[in-house]
């Protein structure tokens, strides 16, 4: 008897179908299911994140330059973010204490208030996706979402090195 060492249809179909639905929910604002949160706020979370997040390695400060790479903008597109998210009240430039040439970003009070606004609402529209689901499903897809998220961290902090 011969054993196959391909994947059975279904599950290469299921695998196959991964990418698209990443790009679907991309697309779709899943997260937004409520509409409570504007587009403009969407995107200054995205900032603000990464600001929270901070270092990816040692010695790493968060710059104007460095959210543009994490979001793999241009430079240009990632200033006038940050401009926006600064004039907006939710950032501050400060003086890098590494290199006092070099601007860093720090988030304001009012920032962690938009991020933890945020947070809620986020959770708020996964409770709503799933509200079908049964309780196992939920928690289990949450716990492999989180999962991905940091496999994705460590396949990224290994290419650094």
């Amino acid at each position: 008897m011969e054993t196959s060492t391909q994947s059975p249809p279904v599950t290469s179909d299921l695998l196959d179908a991964v990418g698209p639905a990443f790009s679907r929910l991309r697309r779709t604002q899943a997260l937004n299911v409520e509409k409570q949160v504007s587009r403009k706020d969407m995107t200054r979370t995205l900032v603000l994140n990464i600001v929270q997040d901070g270092p990816e390695h040692e010695g790493q400060e968060i710059t104007v330059g460095v959210v543009g790479e994490r979001l793999a903008v241009d430079p240009s597109v990632a200033s006038r973010m940050v401009s926006d998210c600064i004039t907006a009240g939710y950032l501050v430039r400060a003086a890098s204490q590494r290199d006092g040439r070099r601007t860093i970003l720090q988030l304001t009070p009012e920032g962690h208030e938009t991020l933890a606004r945020f947070r809620g609402h986020q959770r708020a529209a996964f409770e709503r996706i799933t509200q079908d689901w049964p309780e196992e499903d939920r928690l289990e897809f949450a716990r492999l979402l989180i999962k991905y998220v940091d496999s994705i961290a460590e396949l990224q902090a290994d290419a650094a090195e």
